[in-house]
């Protein structure tokens, strides 16, 4: 998946500047996009990274639609050039798995691809012995984690420099072994 390095790229920025438009700033963007929203090579590296590839109409090249992944590290959020990293492994018997760095194409959108990643990557954690899942999400994300079981934690500020923050919520999901 290294090689789809830069198609994952593109897709962020897509995302980012076509579905968060409504909750940040123009400069809040361009901050996150050079600070915190990126390509997590560790996910990658951990095999916990999913994908999703479509073809537009008219064409047989797949292109990547969608992306998210989990993790079992200590990192809430924040790709490669995020100075916030903590990636020293989770405890599945007290810490909550981590799900990161979900971003789906403005026109892929209520598609059901964030729903399809958000599954696989719920069933994998669980499949590695974690009961509970958290993440740091969007303010674009909260009504879709929410739709999915995940409850609101805390308000928190991702740092983007030059005294900006970006506001996400804390949200976590518990298991109960009926899945």
């Amino acid at each position: 998946m290294a090689v789809d390095v830069p198609q994952l790229r593109g897709l962020i920025d897509a995302s980012v500047r076509g579905l968060q438009a409504r909750d940040y700033s123009p400069t809040q963007i361009e901050l996150a996009l050079k600070s915190v929203y990126g390509v997590d090579s560790q996910l990658i590296a951990d095999g916990t990274y999913f994908a999703v590839e479509a073809s537009e109409p008219g064409s047989t090249v797949p292109v990547i639609v969608g992306c998210g992944g989990w993790s079992k590290r200590k990192t809430l959020y924040g790709g490669d050039q995020f100075s916030g990293r903590e990636d020293s492994l989770l405890d599945p018997a007290r810490d909550a798995a981590k799900i990161r760095a979900f971003f789906v194409h403005p026109d892929w959108a209520r598609h059901g691809i964030g729903r399809l990643i958000l599954r696989a990557c719920e069933d994998a954690a669980i499949q590695a012995g974690f009961t509970r899942l958290e993440m740091g999400a969007t303010l674009s994300g909260v009504p879709f984690y929410r739709a999915m079981g995940y409850v609101e934690m805390e308000k928190q500020g991702a740092p983007l420099g030059n005294g900006e923050s970006l506001p996400i919520i804390r949200m976590a999901k518990q298991f109960d072994g009926s899945r």
